[in-house]
């Protein structure tokens, strides 16, 4: 069941399960587990103009890796960070070593799970779920069962290698997971992408998913790309297949599952390469980067791009990966991120606690979060800038990136300045952002936006605010803008 067809531009808003259900039952005293969600809460989800929930970490957790998890030395120090109450229950083990892609009974199981997505799509909520492609727990069955699905080892790698590899059933040795710039995780076994069994398994997974919900996250999916898995993996992965692994799997999962989503976690500059092997929207870490660490010119570099590559870009500025935005950017500057997130061409990805200002980065590890403030600045923000994102022009309309020019000689800082518009038929936008920390002006060319012989209301809204301006000035000169440090305007034209 599929609320309806994936709109263009969906807002996708990211959920730790675990944390979510264990919040809740706080809040409501009772036990709540996936079967039992408040109507209220799914209302209030629904209300902010979202398209989809990911639900992180519904998959069945494994027993090995919790207690890796409840021992990990460097962990204890961001568990306690995160939660100084912390006691032994709280660690519930990573979502990504999945011992067996079945929904974990302590959330309720794999019929409360779709009788939740009957109750989201009801509200128009799609429901997005992980898929893991490169590692499993080190106690997956398969370990046993199927054990050229894996990367292996010897006993000499066992004793030189100790973080790299584990001994397994019947006493073979298998690699640990990882990715190539870092340590291996040491609760995961890694899954041999070149393998036929492998594959035939993960098309079966994948089917499984799919039957489930609406669109999957695909973990690290770079990690499975041939030219990847044998640079990580070298002699021991063998010769790579003629087929690259998603290539091998997404048209069939979407021969039988047309308006299934993939959605892929990827670096390393590798978006459009995931994105030609069959991906609808890849991680733009890039932006992310740019939007923590640089100015507007190096923002403006990344959308002089084609649209083709641009609308299948996934756009965030914080997930269970990364910081907080208000903690990494500071409350302004992630506000004026956010309106550059969620207006461009493509995907937003949208965090648990982001709408509300909260601070504290959550371990995946932990299965219960701290209780924070709401920001009063920062909801009252995201609730009107959801309104406006959520409106057709973004979906149906023509997205134009627009030059911004020297308000008077010698006045640089229109360089701040980022501006573009969406228009379809009569519905117009035009989005300026001051992506600095100091006071910006500037005109912003509309030579095509068919303006002269008017006088037109511009509406901010953002700030409820109203202008008017004449048409033939604009045409001719620009529209002359002034905006504060970290400030937007979205203006609807009129």
């Amino acid at each position: 069941m599929s609320a309806t067809r994936w709109p263009k531009h969906p807002l996708i808003y990211e959920i730790n399960t675990w944390r979510w259900l264990t919040g809740l039952a706080h809040r409501y005293q009772r036990p709540i587990t996936l079967g039992n969600v408040p109507d209220a809460e799914l209302d209030a989800l629904a209300a902010w103009g979202l398209d989809a929930v990911w639900l992180m970490g519904v998959w069945e957790r494994s027993a090995a890796g919790q207690r890796i998890a409840r021992q990990h030395p460097e962990l204890q120090n961001a568990y306690r960070h995160a939660l100084p109450d912390l006691t032994p229950e709280d660690i519930v083990g990573s979502p990504y070593a999945i011992q067996c892609y079945e929904v974990t009974a302590a959330l309720g199981g794999r019929d409360e799970l779709a009788a939740l997505r009957e109750r989201l799509a009801k509200r128009g909520l799609r429901l997005i779920l992980d898929f893991v492609p490169n590692h499993v727990a080190i106690d997956h069955p398969w370990l046993e069962s199927a054990p050229e699905c894996f990367i292996q080892g010897s006993l000499n790698d066992l004793n030189t290698h100790t973080d790299a590899f584990f001994l397994g059933p019947k006493g073979r040795v298998f690699a640990h997971g990882r990715d190539p710039y870092f340590p291996p995780w040491t609760d995961t076994a890694q899954l041999h992408a070149f393998s036929p069994r492998y594959r035939q398994k993960a098309y079966e997974i994948l089917h499984e998913i799919a039957a489930q919900c609406d669109g999957v996250r695909c973990d690290m999916a770079m990690l499975v790309t041939n030219r990847v898995f044998a640079q990580t993996w070298g002699e021991r992965a063998g010769e790579p297949p003629e087929e690259e692994f998603w290539p091998a799997l997404i048209p069939s999962i979407k021969a039988q599952f047309p308006d299934f989503l993939f959605m892929a976690e990827v670096y390393w500059d590798m978006e459009w390469e995931l994105q030609q092997q069959g991906f609808d929207y890849t991680y733009d870490k890039r932006l992310y980067d740019h939007l923590l660490h640089d100015n507007a010119h190096a923002v403006l570099g990344l959308l002089h791009v084609s649209p083709e590559y641009q609308a299948r870009m996934l756009h965030f500025i914080e997930n269970h990966d990364e910081a907080r935005a208000v903690t990494v950017l500071g409350r302004a500057r992630s506000l004026a991120a956010a309106v550059l997130i969620t207006t461009l061409p493509g995907a937003a990805l949208l965090h648990e606690g982001q709408f509300e200002g909260h601070r504290v980065n959550v371990p995946v590890q932990l299965g219960r979060g701290p209780e924070e403030p709401t920001d009063p600045r920062v909801q009252p923000f995201y609730r009107l800038l959801m309104a406006e994102v959520c409106h057709s022009v973004y979906r149906r309309g023509e997205w134009r990136l627009r030059e911004c020019t020297p308000a008077w000689s010698l006045n640089a800082t229109h360089r701040n300045l980022v501006a573009y518009t969406w228009r379809d038929g009569d519905e117009r936008r035009l989005v300026v952002i001051n992506f600095s920390g100091a006071p910006a002006q500037g005109r912003v060319l509309l030579p095509d936006f068919e303006l002269n012989g008017q006088t037109w209301t511009l509406y901010d809204t953002l700030h409820l605010y109203e202008y008017q301006r004449d048409g033939s000035e604009m045409a001719d000169n620009g529209l002359y803008v002034d905006l504060p440090p970290w400030h937007a305007h979205i203006f609807e034209f009129s």
